[in-house]
């Protein structure tokens, strides 16, 4: 996607720039069928020490993005927002000599380099805008996809400790108190300021001495308290990044999304002792697996790349035929024309519905689209109404595919009603974020929905507090955008600014959206009574929080992981980010509480520069760091469950964890073709 409010950038093929994580191209032309995926640049070398730079010519130079009027003996002026530049003909034209064979590189040519590199976003924030493109490029430029509320970014705000949203909150604690999100304690317990123990529930209850409904809130408190620990029971290793990870709607199935464009499925019927199930790939894929949704019966798994088809697979381990495409260009009722979707076209989000008879997706086209299963073809394209890419999508009710929310980049929560949409516009709006949204998440009860924002914060939505379409359609959504780049710059607070037509319930703060689109969700009746919302952030950990906004608890999964595998000698060229020195960092993208047990599931950037991943099970263990049982806890096993001893030695024999001594950066990484690739396709 594009920067900024995106996950995977695309690039242009055409302009001869670094291949980069942020950079992930879409290729230009959709009716190309032998488009390759990850063409290497034709500027690429097989080592950095080969690269060369281009030699500009000076008296050629491209000045008019620059804002520059030069001529022979004059001065040149350039404004770009507040900054004011002077150059003179000589500036332009002529290189100075520093001494020992070096020269001074011309402060035209600094500001043409600036203007074709990654940099372009910190002229933007100055109000610049690169109209520095060749006429020979294609007409159809990476820049043609921005918003255009993206090209121009706000400066930094200023604001006090007062700006942020009140912890904790009114209408959360209210929530707590009406028996939707989990039980209260017991009034005696609140009166006394006492906090009862895991012991002192389970007596009580096995006293059986009060009345039913008493007895039968003492259950539910009893196993929402049950929050998993930070030792992991497993870690499963990935040669590449995790994406994402679920458990079934009846925990007897897990799946977990890798970007070697693979899905792997494990048995989960007993949460605590898992069995490897299947695995099934993405042909052709781009980037990484985006996303993956189980069917209600577990029987089908549908998944996606950043390209305009997803794959049906059966979950059946006997059953090894080829997966089903589903093509979601397609207009509503035309059948597939193509072997393989465009790459112009990429789906972010996918869910099946209730009944397992659709699939609701989220698109770089910044559209929702929903799919029929059964007729192969979509049935309902909404377009026209985001701004940006649709980057989460879901159904509001299991009992109905009618009601949709899809959360963009361009900063709002839609909610459609497919009842009524004659003139193809959604039922209403949620806003409150600033920045675009990484997620959404429905409670399933039809009125309640959890959104993750690149503003930092989670929050939580009632349907019957939306903003109505008439009212939405008369306010500037871009008003609060910084621009700021969630992949590799930090959100200091001052960016925050609270919104002025912020119609949601609650906000939770503390976890870090950055780097990645990373997930939150609901945590299940069953094994938590919904007492929770939960998160994955890039600072390696799962924040679990109270619905009045105060944290329950975190699982550390960066530190369970720590030096759980060795450094392999090319993790150079598969990491993510790099400092001074690779070290090793976590970054949890998803995660998923289990719907009967107090066991949870995380996917991440896990290794040395984040260069692979994992998928860790945590369980609840009452605080205990050891586990007596068989097998032993914090063991580490293959993607197929198998034990891998090499790297247990490893981590019984590694050294301490050494602090960072310098802000973390990111890297360009590359990826070549194997000799054996056809390069056709």
């Amino acid at each position: 996607m594009s920067s900024p409010g995106s996950d995977e950038e695309r690039h242009d093929q055409g302009n001869g720039q670094i291949w980069h994580p942020a950079r992930e191209w879409l290729e230009q032309d959709e009716d190309d069928e032998e488009d390759l995926d990850y063409t290497v640049p034709s500027t690429m070398m097989e080592s950095e020490d080969d690269w060369e730079e281009e030699e500009v010519d000076m008296g050629q130079l491209d000045t008019s993005g620059l804002g520059l009027n030069v001529s022979e003996g004059s001065t040149a002026m350039a404004g770009i927002g507040n900054i004011q530049i002077e150059l003179t003909q000589d500036d332009l034209q002529q290189t100075i000599p520093v001494g020992d064979g070096q020269d001074r590189v011309p402060a035209a040519q600094l500001f043409e380099l600036l203007a074709t590199s990654g940099l372009q976003h910190i002229l933007r924030s100055n109000g610049w805008s690169n109209n520095l493109a060749s006429d020979d490029e294609d007409d159809e430029s990476d820049e043609d996809f921005d918003a255009p509320f993206i090209r121009r970014m706000r400066p930094r705000r200023t604001g006090g400790a007062d700006q942020f949203p009140k912890v904790p909150s009114d209408e959360g604690t209210e929530l707590m108190g009406g028996g939707q999100f989990g039980t209260n304690q017991y009034y005696v317990d609140r009166l006394k300021k006492r906090k009862r123990v895991f012991a002192q529930n389970l007596m009580w209850r096995e006293l059986g001495t009060e009345s039913p409904g008493v007895r039968r809130r003492a259950d539910q408190s009893i196993s929402q308290q049950l929050i998993p620990s930070s030792t992991a029971d497993k870690i499963i290793h990935y040669d590449s990044r995790s994406y994402s990870g679920q458990f079934s709607d009846d925990g007897n199935f897990f799946f977990s999304c890798a970007q070697d464009f693979k899905v792997r499925m494990y048995d989960t019927s007993n949460p605590y002792e898992w069995k490897y199930y299947k695995t099934v790939d993405y042909p052709f894929g781009q980037w990484t697996i985006t996303d993956a949704t189980l069917s209600p019966d577990n029987r089908f798994l549908v998944y996606s790349s950043i390209r305009s088809q997803a794959y049906l697979a059966t979950t059946d381990p006997e059953d090894d035929s080829n997966p089903t495409v589903l093509d979601f260009s397609l207009p509503p009722g035309q059948r597939r024309r193509r072997s393989w979707g465009s790459s112009h076209f990429g789906i972010w989000s996918l869910r099946f519905s209730g009944d397992g008879r659709e699939v609701v997706a989220g698109t770089s086209e910044d559209s929702v689209v929903v799919y029929d299963i059964e007729t192969k073809q979509p049935v309902l394209s909404l377009r026209d109404r985001h701004q940006h890419h649709v980057n989460a999508v879901c159904y509001g009710d299991t009992s109905s595919p009618h009601l949709l929310y899809s959360g963009s980049d361009d900063t709002t929560l839609r909610v459609w009603d497919r009842r009524s949409m004659a003139d193809g516009r959604e039922a209403g709006a949620f806003m409150g974020h600033t920045e675009g949204l990484t997620y959404v998440d429905s409670k399933g009860d039809g009125r309640y929905v959890i959104s993750n924002g690149k503003d930092q914060t989670m929050k939580l939505w009632d349907l019957r507090k939306m903003m109505t379409t008439a009212d939405f359609d008369r306010i500037d959504p871009t008003r609060y955008t910084t621009g700021f780049d969630y992949r590799f710059e930090p959100y200091p607070d001052d960016y925050y600014e609270p919104h002025e037509h912020d119609c949601s319930v609650v906000t939770f703060r503390g976890h870090r959206v950055l780097k990645t689109l990373i997930r939150c969700h609901f945590s299940p009746p069953g094994s938590t009574n919904s007492r929770y919302v939960y998160t994955g952030s890039e600072d390696g950990k799962v924040y679990v929080y109270n619905m009045d906004a105060t944290l329950a608890g975190t699982i550390d999964v960066g530190t369970a992981t720590m030096n759980s595998r060795p450094r392999e000698p090319d993790v150079f060229a598969s990491a993510y980010e790099m400092s001074g020195e690779m070290l090793w960092r976590t970054c949890v993208r998803d995660a998923s509480w289990h719907p009967n047990a107090p066991v949870m599931a995380a996917t991440s950037w896990n290794g040395w520069g984040l260069s692979s991943g994992t998928c860790t099970v945590h369980s609840w263990n009452n605080g205990a760091k050891d586990d007596e049982g068989d097998p032993p806890i914090g063991k580490s096993y293959d993607d197929k469950l198998r034990y891998i001893p090499e790297f247990n030695h490893y981590r019984e024999h590694a050294p301490p964890p050494r602090a960072r001594r310098r802000p973390l950066r990111s890297r360009p990484v590359r990826r070549w073709l194997n000799d054996d690739e056809d390069e056709t396709w």
